[in-house]
């Protein structure tokens, strides 16, 4: 096994250094994306937060889909984790393109990363070419207002913004799967925000926990929480026209139904869970 093991990373470092590998228009690098950043990614996923996955069955096996998520945890690690778990668990095996703020792109490593992870900015025109290509395409509507939220707040939904999400999966003629994700609140319990330093930063908060900044990076640890993550029943958006996606009531009509289908799975998902911390509460 370590000789193939070997063998596999030799390969993979010479196809890079020969430059024998694919990017797409968005920058995407599956080869990258796989052995690299996934990776690294999968004992956190695997053993650390022991996901679960349920309503896989949901997402399509190849045609576009755009995924509408909660998002919370104060880092962005919920991304991280929906974007092993349709890869690693969805019978297809698909990568998600994830659409992500400006800030995240402002960063010049994480920045990149994330482009080769097939990631882009969180704008109309992206997600319409790419949901238009049959991707799957994942939002976080609740955006900085969501991660960034207090622990006491913790699986109360943000408000969704203007629904420009939905006015592209209507567009696209794409269906809208509502994502539930229960156990990023955990792991860094947010109990205040250090705003003065962050605005000198330039960032839209800079959170105090029960552990940052009071053990240095160890405070970065985040706690094991029990994570599961579901995938509900897909909300057609094909019965519309295009032309129905400059309508701002309808828009807003089928925002909030998407919102109230993610508030509900994950007040019963959250049941289901039971302790965050399995079996030590």
């Amino acid at each position: 096994m370590i000789g193939i093991d070997v063998a596999e990373a030799l390969a993979f470092l010479r196809r890079r250094l020969a430059g024998e590998y694919e990017v797409d228009e968005f920058g995407f690098d599956p080869e990258f994306n796989d052995k690299v950043i996934l990776e690294l990614l999968r004992p956190l996923y695997r053993h650390w937060f022991r996901v679960e996955t349920l309503g896989l069955e949901n997402v399509p096996d190849e045609s576009g889909a755009l995924v509408v998520a909660n998002h919370s945890g104060t880092l962005p690690v919920d991304a991280l984790m929906l974007q092993v778990a349709l890869h690693d668990d969805h019978p297809a095996h698909r990568p998600i393109r994830l659409l992500g703020a400006h800030l995240v792109y402002q960063l010049p490593v994480l920045g990149h990363l994330s482009r080769k992870s097939g990631h882009t900015l969180a704008c109309p025109e992206d997600a319409d070419r790419l949901l238009r290509k049959g991707e799957l395409v994942g939002v976080f509507p609740e955006g900085f207002k969501g991660v960034g939220k207090p622990f006491s707040e913790r699986y109360r939904l943000q408000r969704f913004g203007r629904g420009g999400f939905v006015a592209s999966a209507i567009r696209a003629g794409v269906p809208i799967i509502p994502c539930a994700i229960v156990g990023a609140e955990e792991i860094y319990p947010k109990i205040g925000d250090l705003r003065p330093l962050a605005r000198l930063l330039g960032l839209p908060y800079l959170p105090i926990t029960p552990f940052f900044p009071w053990l240095g990076l160890l405070g970065l640890i985040p706690l094991p929480s029990k994570w599961m993550i579901e995938f509900g029943e897909p909300v057609r958006t094909d019965e519309f026209d295009p032309e129905e996606a400059e309508d701002p009531l309808l828009v807003f009509n089928l925002t909030d139904q998407v919102r109230e289908i993610i508030q509900h799975r994950l007040n019963a998902l959250r049941l289901r869970r039971g302790h965050a911390f399995p079996p030590f509460l």
